[in-house]
């Protein structure tokens, strides 16, 4: 057990042995690792094909959210503007019935004293009328 050369002889066999497991146990973990890579490089193709027009289409759909967004806002305001003037619209109405109902409430009133006077009148006329041709005689 003291030659030198027969240790050394077999610290290089076990060596040799432990390389030679090492690398038929690393063997078809690197072809798998080989396969991963080019699935991986497939993958960034795919990506690199398909981003581009997919980030554009995301573009330009936010570009229309944008343009109906403003459509609508639009179209509010212009609801808005409508739902003013027909208020005020009303408010005008109500204010020219209420003068309509004073206006018609005279009204009646003129034609009822213009009534009441109308049947006084001749009563009173034919009064002074025979008062007159009484007192001319």
């Amino acid at each position: 057990m003291t030659e030198p050369l027969f240790w050394l002889g077999l610290s290089l066999t076990l060596v040799s042995i432990s390389l030679t497991a090492v690398l038929v146990v690393a063997l078809p973990a690197l072809q798998e690792l080989g396969r991963a890579a080019r699935s991986a490089e497939k993958l960034f193709d795919s990506l690199n094909r398909e981003f581009p027009p997919t980030l554009e289409a995301i573009r330009l759909t936010g570009l229309e959210i944008s343009e109906l967004t403003d459509d609508l806002n639009q179209g509010v305001r212009t609801v808005e503007d409508v739902v003013q003037t027909v208020d005020r619209g009303v408010t005008i109405t109500k204010e020219g019935a209420k003068k309509v109902q004073g206006g018609s409430k005279r009204f009646v009133a003129g034609v009822k004293a213009a009534w009441h006077s109308w049947q006084v009148y001749p009563t009173e006329h034919l009064a002074v009328e025979s008062k007159g041709k009484n007192g001319k005689k």
